[in-house]
């Protein structure tokens, strides 16, 4: 199994562990997550949980080939929207430890964590449109909401890759940890809320998103049927086939 799962000291664990592939995501690591955020959102002992990945990359987002395999369809049956779907849902916190690397759904997961920990190797892209694709799970609605129109802009529709100090200054993270910190920092945040009333953390943090709530999920909706649709397009077939054949796609002709 790809993702490690543990729980110690009432927070759960949920690691990315596929270095070999740089932490490419498949459907199966994508259904292990989704259960694993479910069961830990029922367990009444667990106070938070900590999602992070392997010394150097957090994830290089979507294991290109499963991807193409079974696309998602733009309904809510995919393993990856059953994950980002429970972690939406989840009512515990969600700390992120980002160790390096976090591309694509790397870094739009992190709009939907609580508390965001990166190292100093970070380099996060949300590269979307250079796929022939849209962005996804309202990361269209949540990062110009963060940064601005502009600069959102750079991010989503230029793709630009940003460090970690950038991911701080525009309100993605909390901090920036020397590499070899971020994991023991990022727990010890988690097991801070063991010294705190639970269901007070849990209201604070259902107060905290509500307003949003039900624009998100229009949001993430919209975005998903587009991005099917846009998967099935001659410009994301020439995207993924120059991806392959390891060569610049050619956008010329459309």
């Amino acid at each position: 199994m790809t993702i490690r799962t543990a729980t110690l000291n009432h927070v759960v664990t949920i690691e990315i562990a596929r270095p070999e592939k740089k932490n490419a995501l498949t459907q199966a690591m994508y259904t292990a997550m989704a259960e694993a955020l479910i069961a830990a959102n029922a367990d009444a002992s667990v106070r938070a949980v900590l999602i992070t990945g392997q010394p150097g990359i957090f994830t290089s987002g979507n294991d290109i080939e499963d991807f193409m395999q079974r696309p998602p369809q733009g309904d809510s049956a995919s393993p990856v929207a059953r994950f980002m779907t429970a972690l939406l849902d989840c009512e515990k916190p969600v700390v992120a430890a980002v160790t390096g690397a976090a591309i694509g759904i790397g870094t739009t997961m992190l709009l939907h964590c609580d508390l965001v920990y990166v190292s100093d190797e970070a380099r996060l892209a949300m590269p979307f449109v250079s796929l022939g694709l849209v962005p996804e799970y309202a990361s269209s609605l949540l990062l110009p909401a963060l940064m601005g129109h502009v600069k959102a802009a750079e991010k989503l529709m230029l793709g630009e890759p940003f460090t970690g100090s950038d991911a701080v200054d525009c309100g993605i993270a909390n901090a920036v940890l020397p590499a070899g910190e971020v994991v023991n920092h990022a727990r010890r945040l988690a097991e801070r809320f063991n010294a705190l009333p639970p269901t007070a953390v849990r209201e604070a943090k259902r107060l905290m998103r509500a307003p949003n709530q039900a624009r998100i999920r229009e949001v993430m909706a919209a975005e998903g049927a587009l991005f099917a649709t846009r998967l099935r397009s001659p410009e994301a077939m020439e995207a993924f086939q120059a991806f392959f054949q390891k060569r610049q796609p050619d956008f010329s002709q459309f």
